[in-house]
């Protein structure tokens, strides 16, 4: 298993002309001092669509130093091309990736065999552990369970799935279906305990860019057995997640990070910057939270 607990989905700081390195290396050394349990680095949140492969090689060679293997740093190297997918999980092996995040080829609407066939071609390819990234709001496709099981069983380095379809009953399925054998993540912050207590084995969350001590003591307590202390914390931050999703992630995170002095206001086009009267809901929603 690659992590279980918390795992942050990292935003990347910018200036108004290329990536914050010292905001960044701050951000990976608050993120390890508050208990978060692994990194991902380039993820969606991370916004690598708008970076250029010189910045996101950078990004990944400055986590891997920072972090210095005392949690894994999880690289996204996905990409709707298989052949350039396969390029970056090499690059991000090459660069002292410790696991790779793969989200399923969007745009293209890969049939489930194709998916198969993807993530089959990538795993051969490369001898670092992958985590299957399931996002159909954002894709355009769903892996389904089956597919799932499917290559968890027949590639050895597909261990996970970071399971962000919202659908409860599918990732319940995938659980099932694994038996234990692979490791199913929530992607939704939102449904980190159900998660937990259905057989999961934590979250990949966006909400511990700024409260990874609280994300990581929610899941320390279900993993523990105290599901009251945590469906009382899953239950008081679901305002705070719902706030964090008003606009397109990462730009509400982005914007409570900068009220934090966590990072610079910058996202990158076609991402904007929070309106106004939504960043006032989302501080509000936060201070609620962390007073609680």
């Amino acid at each position: 298993m690659i992590f279980k607990g918390s795992a942050t989905a990292l935003i990347t700081p910018f200036t108004a002309s290329g990536v914050d390195f010292d905001a960044y290396e701050k951000l990976l050394n608050f993120q390890i001092e508050n208990g978060t349990d692994a990194l991902v680095v380039l993820g969606t949140t991370g916004e690598p669509a708008t970076m250029s492969a010189k910045e996101k090689d950078e990004v990944i060679k400055l986590a891997v130093k920072t972090v210095k293997g005392r949690i894994p740093v999880i690289v996204g190297s996905g990409s709707n091309s298989t052949e350039q997918a396969v390029e970056n999980s090499k690059n991000a092996e090459k660069l002292g990736a410790d696991a790779l995040l793969v989200v399923t080829p969007y745009y293209n609407k890969a049939t489930q065999n194709g998916l198969i066939a993807h993530y089959s071609e990538i795993a051969k390819n490369t001898g670092l552990d992958i985590i299957c990234y399931n996002v159909p709001g954002r894709t355009g496709v769903n892996m389904l369970p089956k597919t799932f099981a499917k290559l968890s069983e027949g590639c050895k380095n597909i261990v996970a799935i970071k399971e962000a379809s919202g659908n409860m009953e599918q990732i319940e399925e995938a659980i099932r279906l694994t038996s234990g054998s692979a490791a199913v993540y929530s992607g939704d912050d939102g449904l980190t305990v159900p998660v937990i207590a259905m057989g999961g084995q934590g979250i990949i969350s966006v909400a511990s860019n700024v409260i990874p001590n609280y994300v990581s003591n929610m899941c320390k307590s279900a993993f523990s057995g105290d599901f009251k202390t945590a469906a009382k914390m899953q239950l008081d931050m679901l305002p705070f997640v719902k706030a964090l999703f008003m606009e397109v992630n990462p730009i509400p995170v982005k914007k409570i990070a900068e009220i934090l002095g966590l990072c610079q206001k910058y996202v990158r086009l076609p991402l904007t910057e929070m309106l106004a009267e939504n960043a006032e809901v989302l501080k509000a929603a936060y201070y609620e939270l962390i007073n609680k």
